[in-house]
């Protein structure tokens, strides 16, 4: 059985290479497109809510000339406090087309995300692994008919 985390998308590059965190660059800024296809111009929070998921949560947490760094969570409910997970931050660089996971929340609920968080890698391998999660999520919330648009 396959993790999602050695699903490689398709590609002519090798794997876990710098070149091949490049494509997958690339194809986190396409899928993120389909789900915020207003990215340039949007600001603020939203929300995406599709029958038979959780809602998603977009905020915006910064925009600048050529980049926009959002966060991306579901938040569940825990005793009596809402949990975000998965909670990721997203750099997107509009310029050039790509979107980077800068950062996924290492107190996951789901155990095989916590022990891929917590294994001490190198810098290529952790930013490979945060950023196949973020592509395989933008693959799922696609699917599910997620799309956030200005209000």
């Amino acid at each position: 059985m396959l993790l999602d985390c050695q699903i490689v998308p398709q590609t002519i590059i090798k794997p876990k290479s710098f070149a091949g965190l490049m494509a997958l660059y690339e194809s986190n800024y396409l899928r993120l497109l389909y789900v915020i296809p207003e990215l340039e111009r949007l600001d603020g929070c939203y929300r995406s809510r599709v029958a038979g998921d959780c809602a998603l949560y977009i905020e915006i947490l910064e925009r600048c000339r050529y980049t926009v760094t959002l966060s991306m969570t579901y938040y569940f409910k825990s005793g009596t406090e809402d949990v975000a997970d998965p909670d990721l931050t997203v750099r997107a660089y509009l310029d050039g087309q790509l979107a980077e996971s800068m950062s996924l929340y290492d107190h996951q609920r789901h155990g095989e995300l916590r022990r891929q968080m917590q294994d001490s890698r190198p810098e290529l391998h952790v930013r490979w692994q945060r950023n196949v999660v973020l592509n395989k999520w933008l693959e799922y919330l696609t699917d599910q008919g997620h799309l956030i648009l200005d209000r």
